[in-house]
Order: C-alpha cells, then structure tokens, then sequence
C-alpha cells in the first residue's frame, strides 16, 4: 500500500497532472454519449446507476479539490499580511549601506567668494 500512496500524493501535488486527467477523463465521457445512446445503455437501470454514481463522486472530489485551493489561497494571504515588506527592505538597505553624516563641503562658488575672487 506503499507506493499507492506515494503515487497518490504525488498525483495530489501536482495540478498539471490532475488538470490533464480532468480534461481527458471529460473528453472521454462525452465521446461515451453517442456510444451509449446508439447501444441502448441509457435503457439499463445498471448502466444509468454507474453513471449517477460517476456523477457524484465526480461532483465531490472537484468541489474537495476547489476548497484545498481556496485554502491554500487562504493561507497564503495570512502569510502575506503578516509580512512587513517595507520594514524588510529597509533592514536590507541598512545591511548593504554606511550610514554617516556627510562631512560640510564649500560649493565651488562660496569658495570663490571666500578667497576674494
């Protein structure tokens, strides 16, 4: 059981993936449509039942997958709001910078001035 879950928490992980299979899994059950249609399946209780049942797992892992989403966005906006940008990127100038007074310079022209030109 493993390497079941292993796969399965790396299918979880990656949103390409489920995103692919999603599309894929949909192309399928529309092409089944046509099929199911022109073989009479939709005649069969068995048939209809699998199809609800499909229906509603479906329905539940999307809705599951949208609120993992809407809490990972959730807690990312914490996360952010507890960040002080500003105070992080003055710390960081301070850290990269000196910070003294300036030592007094004459103009060019006060110095003119001064020496009696």
């Amino acid at each position: 059981m493993g390497p079941v879950k292993s796969l399965w928490a790396m299918v979880q992980g990656d949103p390409v993936f489920m995103r692919r299979v999603n599309g894929w899994l949909a192309v399928v059950w529309i092409l089944m449509i046509p099929i199911s249609l022109m073989m009479g399946w939709l005649d069969s209780v068995v048939y209809v039942s699998a199809l609800s049942l499909w229906a509603l797992v479906s329905g539940h892992w999307s809705a599951w997958q949208a609120a993992r989403v809407e809490v990972a966005q959730l807690e990312d906006a914490k996360k952010r709001e507890k960040e002080d940008l500003v105070a992080e990127v003055v710390a960081a100038l301070l850290a990269r910078t000196n910070v003294e007074p300036a030592t007094p310079t004459v103009p060019d022209h006060d110095r003119a001035r001064s020496q009696g030109g």
